[in-house]
Protein backbone atom coordinates (compact mmCIF):
# COMPACT_ATOMS: atom_id res chain seq x y z
CA UNK A 1 0.00 0.00 0.00
CA UNK A 2 1.18 3.62 -0.75
CA UNK A 3 1.72 5.81 1.94
CA UNK A 4 -0.03 8.97 1.40
CA UNK A 5 1.87 12.20 1.28
CA UNK A 6 1.82 14.53 4.32
CA UNK A 7 -0.03 17.58 3.54
CA UNK A 8 0.31 21.21 5.03
CA UNK A 9 -2.94 20.13 6.75
CA UNK A 10 -0.90 17.18 8.60
CA UNK A 11 1.66 20.09 9.89
CA UNK A 12 -1.22 22.20 10.89
CA UNK A 13 -2.67 19.31 13.13
CA UNK A 14 0.83 18.83 14.30
CA UNK A 15 2.01 22.29 15.17
CA UNK A 16 -0.97 23.50 16.45
CA UNK A 17 -1.54 26.24 14.08
CA UNK A 18 -4.11 27.17 10.95
CA UNK A 19 -3.60 25.55 7.57
CA UNK A 20 -2.82 29.60 6.34
CA UNK A 21 -0.70 29.84 9.24
CA UNK A 22 1.39 26.96 8.07
CA UNK A 23 1.72 28.49 4.48
CA UNK A 24 2.67 31.66 5.26
CA UNK A 25 5.51 30.28 7.21
CA UNK A 26 6.93 27.80 4.90
CA UNK A 27 6.69 30.72 2.36
CA UNK A 28 8.66 32.90 4.89
CA UNK A 29 5.98 35.53 5.46
CA UNK A 30 7.61 37.65 7.88
CA UNK A 31 4.15 38.20 9.69
CA UNK A 32 4.45 34.84 11.05
CA UNK A 33 6.76 34.90 14.29
CA UNK A 34 10.19 33.38 14.55
CA UNK A 35 8.62 30.90 17.17
CA UNK A 36 5.75 29.78 15.33
CA UNK A 37 7.86 29.42 12.16
CA UNK A 38 10.42 26.94 13.96
CA UNK A 39 7.45 25.12 15.32
CA UNK A 40 6.04 24.80 11.66
CA UNK A 41 9.10 23.78 10.35
CA UNK A 42 9.73 20.95 12.91
CA UNK A 43 6.95 19.69 12.43
CA UNK A 44 7.48 19.67 8.19
CA UNK A 45 10.42 17.79 9.10
CA UNK A 46 9.20 15.60 11.54
CA UNK A 47 6.77 14.60 8.34
CA UNK A 48 8.92 14.56 6.19
CA UNK A 49 6.86 16.87 4.22
CA UNK A 50 8.57 18.46 0.60
CA UNK A 51 6.90 21.73 -0.31
CA UNK A 52 5.90 21.65 -3.65
CA UNK A 53 7.14 25.47 -5.09
CA UNK A 54 5.46 25.01 -8.61
CA UNK A 55 1.64 24.51 -7.34
CA UNK A 56 2.57 27.34 -4.08
CA UNK A 57 3.55 29.51 -6.80
CA UNK A 58 0.79 28.97 -8.88
CA UNK A 59 -2.01 29.95 -6.28
CA UNK A 60 -0.12 33.10 -6.01
CA UNK A 61 1.15 33.97 -9.60
CA UNK A 62 4.48 33.47 -9.05
CA UNK A 63 7.21 31.60 -9.80
CA UNK A 64 9.13 31.74 -6.68
CA UNK A 65 12.38 32.70 -8.76
CA UNK A 66 14.47 35.36 -8.49
CA UNK A 67 16.54 36.65 -11.60
CA UNK A 68 20.69 37.01 -11.33
CA UNK A 69 21.71 39.37 -14.35
CA UNK A 70 25.28 39.21 -14.77
CA UNK A 71 26.78 42.26 -17.35
CA UNK A 72 29.45 41.81 -19.01
CA UNK A 73 32.68 43.60 -17.45
CA UNK A 74 36.50 43.98 -18.32
CA UNK A 75 38.16 40.99 -16.74
CA UNK A 76 41.30 39.40 -17.54
CA UNK A 77 40.09 36.12 -18.26
CA UNK A 78 37.17 35.69 -20.94
CA UNK A 79 34.49 35.19 -18.21
CA UNK A 80 33.77 39.05 -18.53
CA UNK A 81 32.11 38.91 -14.62
CA UNK A 82 33.49 40.93 -12.41
CA UNK A 83 35.15 38.24 -10.00
CA UNK A 84 33.86 40.68 -6.51
CA UNK A 85 30.41 39.98 -8.36
CA UNK A 86 31.06 36.39 -8.73
CA UNK A 87 32.17 36.08 -4.97
CA UNK A 88 28.22 37.51 -4.00
CA UNK A 89 26.40 34.21 -5.35
CA UNK A 90 27.23 31.80 -2.57
CA UNK A 91 25.50 34.17 -0.34
CA UNK A 92 22.41 35.12 -3.00
CA UNK A 93 22.08 31.23 -3.16
CA UNK A 94 22.00 30.51 0.22
CA UNK A 95 19.63 33.69 1.12
CA UNK A 96 17.24 32.47 -1.41
CA UNK A 97 16.85 28.87 -0.01
CA UNK A 98 16.41 30.18 3.25
CA UNK A 99 13.25 32.56 2.01
CA UNK A 100 11.87 29.67 -0.51
CA UNK A 101 13.41 30.92 -3.85
CA UNK A 102 15.41 29.14 -6.74
CA UNK A 103 18.47 31.93 -8.23
CA UNK A 104 18.31 31.91 -11.40
CA UNK A 105 21.75 32.83 -13.05
CA UNK A 106 22.07 34.69 -16.41
CA UNK A 107 24.90 36.40 -18.25
CA UNK A 108 23.73 39.90 -20.29
CA UNK A 109 25.38 42.14 -22.84
CA UNK A 110 23.57 45.27 -22.10
CA UNK A 111 23.45 46.03 -25.61
CA UNK A 112 20.43 43.00 -25.21
CA UNK A 113 16.63 44.02 -24.22
CA UNK A 114 17.05 42.30 -21.04
CA UNK A 115 14.95 45.33 -19.21
CA UNK A 116 11.77 43.45 -21.46
CA UNK A 117 12.14 40.04 -19.80
CA UNK A 118 12.20 37.80 -16.72
CA UNK A 119 9.49 39.32 -14.63
CA UNK A 120 7.03 39.64 -17.50
CA UNK A 121 7.45 36.17 -18.97
CA UNK A 122 6.57 34.87 -15.49
CA UNK A 123 10.15 33.69 -15.64
CA UNK A 124 11.28 35.46 -12.71
CA UNK A 125 9.57 36.81 -9.46
CA UNK A 126 12.22 39.96 -9.90
CA UNK A 127 15.60 40.73 -10.82
CA UNK A 128 18.89 41.27 -9.22
CA UNK A 129 21.25 43.35 -11.42
CA UNK A 130 25.30 43.47 -11.17
CA UNK A 131 26.83 45.46 -13.23
CA UNK A 132 26.19 48.38 -15.58
CA UNK A 133 29.33 50.21 -17.28
CA UNK A 134 28.55 53.79 -17.68
CA UNK A 135 25.48 54.53 -15.97
CA UNK A 136 24.32 57.58 -17.30
CA UNK A 137 23.84 54.83 -20.56
CA UNK A 138 22.23 52.28 -18.20
CA UNK A 139 20.31 54.21 -16.55
CA UNK A 140 17.16 54.83 -19.06
CA UNK A 141 16.52 50.97 -19.17
CA UNK A 142 16.48 50.97 -15.18
CA UNK A 143 13.52 53.41 -15.41
CA UNK A 144 12.13 51.88 -18.32
CA UNK A 145 11.87 49.04 -15.43
CA UNK A 146 9.95 51.33 -12.41
CA UNK A 147 7.41 52.04 -15.78
CA UNK A 148 6.83 48.35 -16.41
CA UNK A 149 6.31 47.91 -12.47
CA UNK A 150 8.98 45.46 -12.80
CA UNK A 151 10.27 44.31 -8.89
CA UNK A 152 14.01 44.55 -9.34
CA UNK A 153 17.40 45.70 -6.99
CA UNK A 154 20.75 46.91 -8.36
CA UNK A 155 23.81 47.14 -7.05
CA UNK A 156 25.59 50.34 -7.28
CA UNK A 157 25.49 53.80 -5.15
CA UNK A 158 22.85 53.55 -2.30
CA UNK A 159 23.44 57.69 -2.87
CA UNK A 160 21.79 58.49 -5.37
CA UNK A 161 18.43 56.72 -3.88
CA UNK A 162 17.15 57.01 -7.42
CA UNK A 163 15.64 53.63 -7.70
CA UNK A 164 13.88 52.69 -4.62
CA UNK A 165 16.00 49.32 -3.68
CA UNK A 166 19.34 49.89 -4.62
CA UNK A 167 22.35 48.25 -2.57
CA UNK A 168 25.89 49.04 -2.25
CA UNK A 169 29.27 49.60 -0.08
CA UNK A 170 30.26 53.06 1.71
CA UNK A 171 32.85 53.59 -1.31
CA UNK A 172 33.35 57.32 -0.08
CA UNK A 173 34.19 55.97 3.30
CA UNK A 174 36.67 53.38 1.80
CA UNK A 175 38.41 56.11 -0.34
CA UNK A 176 38.83 58.09 2.82
CA UNK A 177 40.50 55.44 4.55
CA UNK A 178 42.47 54.30 2.32
CA UNK A 179 43.88 57.70 1.59
CA UNK A 180 44.57 58.35 5.42
CA UNK A 181 46.36 55.35 5.86
CA UNK A 182 49.09 56.02 3.19
CA UNK A 183 49.33 59.40 4.37
CA UNK A 184 49.47 57.96 7.71
CA UNK A 185 52.41 56.35 6.17
CA UNK A 186 54.29 59.39 5.33
CA UNK A 187 53.59 59.45 1.50
CA UNK A 188 52.73 62.81 0.53
CA UNK A 189 52.33 62.67 -3.51
CA UNK A 190 49.20 60.04 -3.82
CA UNK A 191 47.93 59.35 -7.12
CA UNK A 192 44.27 58.28 -7.75
CA UNK A 193 44.00 55.65 -10.28
CA UNK A 194 40.02 55.41 -11.21
CA UNK A 195 37.66 56.70 -13.56
CA UNK A 196 36.04 59.96 -12.22
CA UNK A 197 32.76 60.69 -13.48
CA UNK A 198 29.13 60.69 -13.06
CA UNK A 199 28.85 58.12 -15.10
CA UNK A 200 30.77 55.86 -12.64
CA UNK A 201 29.66 56.59 -9.22
CA UNK A 202 31.37 54.37 -6.96
CA UNK A 203 34.60 55.29 -8.26
CA UNK A 204 33.61 58.84 -8.04
CA UNK A 205 32.76 58.44 -4.70
CA UNK A 206 36.02 56.63 -3.73
CA UNK A 207 37.46 59.86 -5.54
CA UNK A 208 35.56 61.94 -3.12
CA UNK A 209 36.99 60.23 0.06
CA UNK A 210 40.54 60.65 -1.41
CA UNK A 211 39.95 64.17 -1.76
CA UNK A 212 38.41 64.47 1.68
CA UNK A 213 41.18 62.63 3.47
CA UNK A 214 43.62 65.25 1.55
CA UNK A 215 41.36 67.87 2.85
CA UNK A 216 41.79 67.12 6.45
CA UNK A 217 45.43 66.44 5.97
CA UNK A 218 45.50 70.20 4.39
CA UNK A 219 47.15 68.75 0.99
CA UNK A 220 46.38 69.26 -2.49
CA UNK A 221 44.90 66.72 -4.21
CA UNK A 222 46.84 67.37 -7.66
CA UNK A 223 44.85 66.83 -11.13
CA UNK A 224 48.19 65.72 -12.61
CA UNK A 225 48.07 62.44 -10.19
CA UNK A 226 44.91 61.31 -11.06
CA UNK A 227 44.49 59.20 -14.01
CA UNK A 228 40.90 57.92 -15.38
CA UNK A 229 41.34 53.79 -15.39
CA UNK A 230 38.92 51.24 -15.35
CA UNK A 231 38.68 48.01 -13.31
CA UNK A 232 40.99 45.86 -14.95
CA UNK A 233 45.05 45.26 -15.12
CA UNK A 234 45.76 46.50 -18.30
CA UNK A 235 43.81 49.76 -17.20
CA UNK A 236 45.92 49.65 -14.42
CA UNK A 237 49.48 49.75 -16.31
CA UNK A 238 48.33 51.77 -18.58
CA UNK A 239 47.80 54.52 -16.03
CA UNK A 240 51.18 54.50 -14.47
CA UNK A 241 52.58 54.26 -18.37
CA UNK A 242 50.48 57.60 -18.68
CA UNK A 243 52.31 58.86 -15.46
CA UNK A 244 55.51 58.38 -16.68
CA UNK A 245 54.43 59.89 -20.00
CA UNK A 246 53.41 63.40 -17.75
CA UNK A 247 56.79 63.54 -15.66
CA UNK A 248 54.85 63.75 -12.49
CA UNK A 249 56.74 62.29 -9.20
CA UNK A 250 54.61 59.80 -7.17
CA UNK A 251 54.72 58.03 -3.90
CA UNK A 252 51.88 56.25 -3.50
CA UNK A 253 48.92 54.64 -5.72
CA UNK A 254 45.47 53.91 -4.50
CA UNK A 255 43.48 52.56 -6.94
CA UNK A 256 39.84 52.47 -7.58
CA UNK A 257 39.62 48.59 -7.83
CA UNK A 258 42.09 45.46 -6.89
CA UNK A 259 42.42 44.70 -10.26
CA UNK A 260 44.08 48.32 -11.96
CA UNK A 261 46.08 48.11 -8.47
CA UNK A 262 47.77 44.83 -9.26
CA UNK A 263 48.20 46.13 -13.16
CA UNK A 264 49.71 49.53 -11.73
CA UNK A 265 52.12 47.35 -9.28
CA UNK A 266 53.66 44.79 -12.05
CA UNK A 267 54.09 48.25 -14.40
CA UNK A 268 55.88 50.19 -11.44
CA UNK A 269 57.98 46.72 -10.63
CA UNK A 270 58.79 45.91 -14.49
CA UNK A 271 60.18 49.59 -13.98
CA UNK A 272 62.57 48.99 -11.73
CA UNK A 273 60.35 50.24 -8.62
CA UNK A 274 60.42 48.89 -5.34
CA UNK A 275 56.36 48.45 -3.78
CA UNK A 276 56.20 49.73 -1.28
CA UNK A 277 59.31 51.02 -0.76
CA UNK A 278 59.53 53.51 -3.91
CA UNK A 279 55.80 53.59 -4.43
CA UNK A 280 53.21 52.32 -1.63
CA UNK A 281 49.61 50.43 -3.49
CA UNK A 282 46.11 50.56 -2.41
CA UNK A 283 43.35 48.72 -3.96
CA UNK A 284 39.51 48.55 -3.34
CA UNK A 285 37.84 45.05 -3.26
CA UNK A 286 39.57 42.62 -2.00
CA UNK A 287 39.52 39.88 -4.55
CA UNK A 288 41.06 36.73 -3.96
CA UNK A 289 44.14 37.87 -6.19
CA UNK A 290 44.84 40.72 -3.61
CA UNK A 291 46.34 38.30 -1.09
CA UNK A 292 48.16 36.48 -3.62
CA UNK A 293 49.79 39.56 -4.83
CA UNK A 294 53.49 40.19 -4.63
CA UNK A 295 53.80 41.77 -2.33
CA UNK A 296 49.87 41.24 -1.20
CA UNK A 297 47.94 44.17 -1.84
CA UNK A 298 46.16 46.41 0.86
CA UNK A 299 42.90 46.86 0.34
CA UNK A 300 39.38 48.44 1.04
CA UNK A 301 37.46 45.05 1.50
CA UNK A 302 33.93 44.90 0.22
CA UNK A 303 31.51 42.76 2.01
CA UNK A 304 30.78 40.09 -0.17
CA UNK A 305 28.22 37.71 2.05
CA UNK A 306 26.74 40.68 3.61
CA UNK A 307 25.99 41.90 -0.19
CA UNK A 308 24.25 39.03 -1.67
CA UNK A 309 22.12 38.72 1.51
CA UNK A 310 20.97 42.80 1.53
CA UNK A 311 20.06 42.04 -2.23
CA UNK A 312 18.25 39.24 -2.26
CA UNK A 313 16.22 40.34 1.31
CA UNK A 314 15.37 43.55 -0.23
CA UNK A 315 14.23 42.22 -3.52
CA UNK A 316 11.70 39.68 -1.55
CA UNK A 317 10.54 42.72 0.41
CA UNK A 318 9.33 44.90 -3.06
CA UNK A 319 8.06 41.36 -4.19
CA UNK A 320 6.09 41.26 -1.14
CA UNK A 321 5.05 44.74 -1.43
CA UNK A 322 7.30 46.94 0.57
CA UNK A 323 9.68 49.46 -0.40
CA UNK A 324 12.75 47.96 0.17
CA UNK A 325 14.81 50.62 0.94
CA UNK A 326 18.92 51.46 -0.34
CA UNK A 327 21.20 50.18 1.91
CA UNK A 328 24.94 51.27 2.64
CA UNK A 329 27.21 48.41 3.33
CA UNK A 330 29.98 49.54 5.86
CA UNK A 331 34.06 48.52 4.01
CA UNK A 332 37.17 47.56 5.95
CA UNK A 333 41.05 48.69 5.11
CA UNK A 334 42.99 45.13 4.91
CA UNK A 335 47.06 46.70 5.57
CA UNK A 336 49.43 44.03 3.90
CA UNK A 337 52.51 44.41 2.44
CA UNK A 338 52.12 46.67 -0.18
CA UNK A 339 51.73 49.81 1.44
CA UNK A 340 53.80 49.34 4.64
CA UNK A 341 57.85 48.96 4.51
Amino acid sequence: MTQRRPTSFDIAALAGVSQPTVSRALSGNPAVSAETRARVLAAAEQLQYKVDKNASGLRRQQSRTLALLFFEDPTPDETLINPFYLSMVGSMVRACAGHGYDLLISFQQLSDDWHVDYEDSRKADGIILLGYGDYLQYRPRLEALVRRGTHFVCWGNPRANEFGAMIGSDNEAGGLAATRHLLEENRRRIGFVGTVSEAYPEFLDRYRGYVRAHDEASLPAFDRLRVDAGPSEEEGRSAVAELERRGVEYDALFAASDLAAIGAMKALQERGKRVPEDVAIVGFDDLAAAGYANPPLTTVAQDARAAGTALVEALIERIEGQEGEPRLLPVTLKVRGSSQV
